[in-house]
């Protein structure tokens, strides 16, 4: 049985509001460095579903709660504790999947102000922005690598295209981080801004977009979609498979221990 979808006025972990025909959604863990659990995938999710419908909202900005954009999973609530028996539970289920695909298929352009450190999934949801705009804080990794594990649609598709196959290569097989500077250089960001600017710009971005007819907009933007090379559903798909079977291995493990006992991981290809 399908789950019931959350409404925005039920939020935990995301805040949303729609002003000037543009939603905002704000991931709201900054305790955690607005690190993802079970239910901020799930509001992510709702979010980008709700404001896919929203008649008030032209143009999506997501963003966080500084000080951080997302730094990715709550590796200590998701892989310890109860979390690792509900997800053997449950092995059909890998929960940024729907998030990703709502992210990806939200009907209206959605515009990332990445105010802080974006890694591992945080990195995977800039990427499925139409536009990225960097605070000068702003630290982009994709880290999986790091744990035994590879990236989501987000590395495998969007982000060749955006900075071309072999520095991706780069990022994805190091899992280095790199700062706002140079993600402009490679041109994973269209603009840095000074951190007290980020959103006001961002605002100013999204206000250009949303005075444009939706229709049209929705168009231009389905137009893309179907120009860039492979299926995201697809590719995804595959992707999923190998997280799975990762998930299982004792790099992965390793890659988890190393990371909650804050040491360097040694990895054997088991």
């Amino acid at each position: 049985m399908a789950e019931a979808a959350i409404h925005p006025g039920d939020f935990t972990c995301v805040l949303y509001e729609t002003a000037d025909r543009i939603a905002r959604i704000t991931l709201n863990r900054p305790e955690r460095r607005n690190a993802l659990n079970r239910r901020a995938y799930a509001e992510i999710e709702a979010a980008f579903r709700h404001a896919g419908g929203d008649d008030d909202a032209r143009c999506v900005i997501v963003t966080g709660a500084d000080p951080a954009f997302c730094a990715g999973e709550d590796v200590k609530e998701m892989m310890t504790g109860e979390a690792p028996a509900a997800a053997r539970a449950r092995p059909d289920r890998y929960e940024a999947t729907p998030a990703a695909m709502a992210a990806l298929e939200c009907p209206k352009p959605v515009i990332a102000a990445v105010n802080g450190a974006a890694v591992g999934w945080g990195m995977e949801l800039a990427l499925y922005a139409d536009i990225r705009i960097a605070s000068d804080k702003a630290v982009f990794a994709e880290l999986f690598i790091k744990r035994g594990l590879i990236c989501d649609v987000g590395g495998l598709m969007r982000l060749p295209a955006l900075v071309g196959p072999a520095k991706a290569a780069e990022l994805l097989f190091t899992g280095d981080a790199i700062d706002a500077a140079e993600a402009l250089r490679i041109g994973l960001v269209s603009e840095v801004a000074p951190h007290p600017d980020l959103m006001a710009r961002a605002l100013a971005l999204a206000g250009r977009v949303a005075a444009n007819p939706p229709l049209a907009l929705a168009a231009m933007k389905e137009g893309l979609r179907r120009a860039a090379c492979g299926d995201p559903r697809e590719i995804g798909a595959w992707a999923i498979g190998q997280i799975r079977r990762l998930f299982d291995t004792e790099d992965h493990r390793e890659g988890v221990r190393s990371f909650l006992e804050k040491r360097p991981a040694v990895f054997t290809g088991r």
